[in-house]
């Protein structure tokens, strides 16, 4: 039964929200680096159209729609990340880019990393690049795998804390201006094996990254914030958490070992995925505690029949 006392905010699902906060943002981020108007409007028109889908959807429903509003936070993580690049700043972090370079030269070397990684050939360095690709497949392979097994009903509660997380560390991204150490660095504690799937990121990374800032890791949160959503998303079954989890370990190795990024970043991004699913809990939590409050007892709803003794 559709309810058209609604309001158009109760109409947007949690991730939704998330989505429209985020764009908001950075609408008004256009106006602290003083971007053209245009910059602003198109930050401005991806809420006005989640509202317009939330106000189609549930005025007048169609299972296009509703699915329609399961698949489109996929693509518009890609565009909240590309969009970053118009806030990029003239100079880098340099002293604490330094700093992070001699943690990571420790972690390397030192701690044997890189070692360990290519002891065995190509094998290892194979894996790790082939999971830095497959991220970009997470999310939309995460929905794809709740259709599949009949669990629709839980897309948002795998959105919500993956799209809170993931947008918490791109909206951090402006404010800490730095460069990948594979550009920045080329000459320093580079992998010795180089695989087809490096090329192909390599590739992939020359065309559609950005230059905004690598701290915190976008890879790193990404990866983290989509175990974390399913595992509270889908606690029964709980292999499908662990794969997340442990793409997530591969992609965060990778992302050091093939020097996208400072271990620092890849830190950074696990801590937000981390306190964003803490948040997902926690809300998750007080509104099943509201829910049952809310419920009466049948024994107090329903007053009992009079009994009558027997003459």
């Amino acid at each position: 039964m559709i309810d058209r006392n609604r309001t158009l905010i109760e109409r947007l699902r949690p991730s939704e929200w998330v989505l429209v906060l985020y764009f908001s943002y950075t609408a008004l981020l256009t106006q602290v680096f003083r971007l053209p108007a245009m910059e602003c409007l198109a930050s401005l028109a991806v809420p006005v159209l989640l509202f317009s889908l939330a106000y189609l959807d549930s005025f007048n429903p169609r299972r296009w729609s509703s699915m329609f509003r399961d698949w489109a936070p996929s693509p518009l993580v890609l565009v909240a990340y590309w969009q970053l690049n118009w806030f990029q700043s003239p100079r880098h972090l340099e002293d604490l880019e330094q700093v992070w370079l001699t943690w990571d030269r420790m972690i390397l070397s030192n701690f044997g990393l890189r070692a360990g990684i290519e002891s065995l050939g190509p094998l290892f360095p194979y894996i790790l690049e082939l999971s830095y690709v497959l991220m970009y497949t997470i999310p939309p392979l995460s929905v794809a795998a709740l259709y599949i097994i009949r669990r629709r009903d839980r897309v948002d509660a795998f959105l919500f804390p993956f799209l809170l997380g993931t947008l918490s560390a791109y909206a951090l991204l402006p404010y800490f201006p730095s460069g990948s150490p594979r550009v920045e660095h080329p000459l320093l504690d580079q992998p010795n094996i180089t695989t087809i799937w490096r090329h192909f990121n390599i590739w992939i990374l020359s065309r559609g990254d950005i230059q905004t800032s690598v701290f915190p890791s976008g890879h790193v949160t990404a990866s983290f914030s989509a175990a974390f959503a399913m595992m509270l998303a889908l606690p029964e079954r709980k292999w499908f958490g662990r794969f997340l989890m442990m793409m997530a370990v591969l992609i965060s190795i990778a992302t050091v070992y093939g020097r996208y990024h400072y271990a620092a970043d890849g830190f950074a991004g696990l801590m937000i995925s981390f306190v964003a699913g803490g948040v997902s809990f926690i809300m998750r939590r007080s509104a099943a505690i509201e829910t049952e409050a809310s419920v009466v007892p049948e024994a107090e709803a329903i007053p009992s029949a009079p009994t009558h003794s027997g003459l």
